[in-house]
Order: C-alpha cells, then sequence, then structure tokens
C-alpha cells in the first residue's frame, strides 16, 4: 500500500511528473541534452528572479552545502543554527576543515537580522551559512532583512539554503543580493529526490577562483565550465531533470502569484487547525514556515500511536524531529498540494483524536 506523504520531504509526486521520467534516455554530451539543460536554467532564473549562473547537480542538497562551504569559505565561515539542519550544516563546514563558529537561536526561534550583523561586525568571516526555512522546526528566518544586513558587508560570501522554501514564495535572488542559493527538489518542487540546485554570483565564483582544495564533484569553477556549453561536469540525473522541465511549465502554467497565494492559503488553514484542535504552533508569528506546520503537542498526544494508525489508512504523518520527536508534529503543505490534500489527513487526525 503507498502511503500518501504528508512529511516534510519527499512529498508526493504527481503522475504526470513520474511519466516525464519515463522519457527515452539521451546522451548527456548530445545536443538534445544541452537543448533541455538550457532550457531548464533558464525558467529557474525566471522563477529565481536571477541573471546569475545557475547549476544543476546530482546530488541531495547537502552535497551542494558541502560544495558551497568547500569552494566559498576562505577565511572563517559563520555558521547560524536554529535548529537539526543548520546545526549539521556547522559540522559539514568542520568537516570540511574549514575554520567556523555557530551562532544558535534556540529550536524554533529564527535567525534574526540582528544575529547576522553582530557577528559579522567582529570582521572575522569572509562566508556565512543560513537556512532560510528550518525544516525541523517549521522555522522561517526573514531574508529579506537579513539581505539588507549582509549588504553593509561586501566581502561577504552569502551561502543560503532555500530547500524547503523555493518556488512556495517570492525569493527574489539577485535584489536580495544572495551568492549562492541552495536547493533540492523533493520538497515545495514535488519532485523525486536526486537533483540538487545552486546558484553562484560573479563574487561567489571569483571566490571560489582563491581557494584550494575545492574538491572535483562540486568544483564550482569546473561547473561553470560545463555551463558554456549548457552542461555539466559529470553525468547528470537526465530523467529528473526532464521531471524538472515539466514541473517548471506547471509552475508557470499556474502562475506564480497563484503558486505563492496557494501556499499561503494551505499554511492558514493548517496552522488554524492545529491551533482549534488544543495544539501549538512551535515558531512565533512571524516566524512561521510556509511550506510546513511544527504543531506543539500540547494535548500529550501519543504521536507514535497517531503515526502508526494513520500509516494503516494509508498516510505517512511526522510526529517530530530529533529532540522534538514526540513533542511536535510536522505536517507538509508545498509543491501540488492543495487544501482537499491537507482536508483529508486533518479529517483522518479528528477521528483518531476523538479515540484517544
Amino acid at each position: 500500500m503507498h502511503k500518501k506523504l504528508y512529511i516534510p520531504g519527499p512529498i508526493e509526486v504527481s503522475p504526470e511528473i513520474l511519466q516525464a521520467m519515463a522519457t527515452p534516455m539521451i546522451g548527456h554530451r548530445m545536443p538534445e541534452y544541452a537543448r533541455l539543460h538550457k532550457g531548464v536554467t533558464d525558467k529557474l532564473k525566471q522563477l529565481m528572479s536571477t541573471k546569475e549562473k545557475v547549476f544543476l547537480s546530482t546530488s541531495s542538497a547537502f552535497g551542494a552545502m558541502e560544495g558551497a562551504v568547500r569552494n566559498l569559505v576562505g577565511k572563517r565561515c559563520a555558521n547560524f543554527c536554529n535548529g537539526a539542519f543548520s546545526d549539521k550544516w556547522h559540522n559539514v563546514t568542520l568537516s570540511c576543515g574549514k575554520e567556523a563558529d555557530a551562532f544558535k537561536a534556540e529550536w524554533g526561534q529564527p535567525i534574526t537580522p540582528e544575529m547576522v550583523d553582530a557577528a559579522l561586525a567582529t570582521g572575522k568571516y569572509d562566508a556565512i551559512t543560513l537556512i532560510h526555512n528550518e525544516t525541523s522546526t517549521g522555522t522561517m528566518s526573514p531574508l529579506a532583512e537579513i539581505g539588507e544586513v549582509l549588504k553593509k558587508y561586501p566581502d561577504v560570501v552569502s551561502i543560503i539554503d532555500t530547500v524547503s522554501s523555493m518556488s512556495a514564495l517570492n525569493i527574489p535572488i539577485d535584489e536580495l543580493g544572495i551568492d549562492c542559493c541552495v536547493f533540492g527538489v523533493q520538497k515545495a518542487f514535488a519532485l523525486p529526490p536526486g537533483l540538487a540546485v545552486f546558484t553562484a554570483s560573479e563574487k561567489a565564483l571569483e571566490r571560489a577562483k582563491t581557494v584550494p582544495g575545492r574538491g572535483y564533484y562540486f568544483d564550482f569553477l569546473e561547473f561553470l565550465a560545463a555551463d558554456q556549453k549548457d552542461n555539466t561536469p559529470s553525468t547528470p540525473c537526465i530523467s529528473l531533470i526532464y521531471a524538472m522541465d515539466l514541473q517548471l511549465e506547471r509552475i508557470f502554467a499556474e502562475g506564480l502569484e497563484k503558486r505563492w497565494q496557494r501556499h499561503q492559503e494551505m499554511a492558514t488553514f493548517m496552522r488554524g487547525w492545529a491551533e482549534q484542535h488544543g495544539f501549538g504552533i512551535l515558531p512565533a508569528e512571524p516566524y512561521r514556515s510556509v511550506t510546513l506546520t511544527c504543531a506543539t503537542n500540547d494535548r500529550g498526544v501519543d504521536l507514535a500511536l497517531v503515526k502508526k494508525q494513520l500509516g494503516e489508512r494509508g498516510i505517512a504523518f511526522d510526529d517530530g524531529y530529533g529532540k522534538l520527536k514526540g513533542k511536535t508534529f510536522r505536517v507538509a503543505h508545498m509543491g501540488d498540494m492543495k487544501l482537499q490534500d491537507l482536508k483529508q489527513i486533518t479529517t483522518e487526525l479528528e477521528g483518531l483524536l476523538q479515540g484517544l
């Protein structure tokens, strides 16, 4: 039995997308692939409002996140941490042999412009990492305000993870001044996992030229050279790129404004349902994620039992991540999901909660 995915990723993939992945194979050095590649990167640039380079990587987002650290941290990195995945990014930075410090907010709290300003004012750092939408807690940090702070520090390269937010709301890369934006496709893009996307500004590419030990697989300069031929340095996941091509067409057919509004409506519905049924929301307003709701278990429900019972009914449910397991639950509302999908899981939850 297939369990319908309401977890924060991977999320449900539409039949049309799965069918696109069955498109007959082509060689990645053939002109047919170059046309596919250029079509996808051009549409991604339009989606992200950027004129900078957009690269496709056959990896999880964390592959590109590690690559960004290896390419762009020259002196010392400020890792801003407010949840499990941003904590992990700090560990990745250290594992790459980079000098780095973690600036931590409590889980459920955002990274604030003041935090970023205070760290960068020391002059110690030439790069930062930041997760826009921390999936472990459903917390969305104020990216526009942080971008204004970053403009005060032109020598600092910004590496921003938008893994669970890109395409669900407006994230204009050039306007925000983001040097390297990284995301995977198994969340708001509603594709199967295995493809990562990252951008590189001129400043980022110039930085990479000065950094030794970039490795090969994620070497930004290798990606730049391949990009001149509308290609990738090594064999790409062509089937997923076919899927991305179709999904981008679907996104533009829906309309970006309508897509962003749909995600906001789903978020409003899910938060309202949780609060009406005796649960809290972990982050405070206005830092609540648009793509998933992280509700606090104020009712003391046995969430492991709820997860098991929903699974028996064909629904995949998340009962909290890491140290928040059992204390919170997370429901995704992103990608191709619609309000009726959320009404399906909330109806099931209401029936189960009555018996607990």
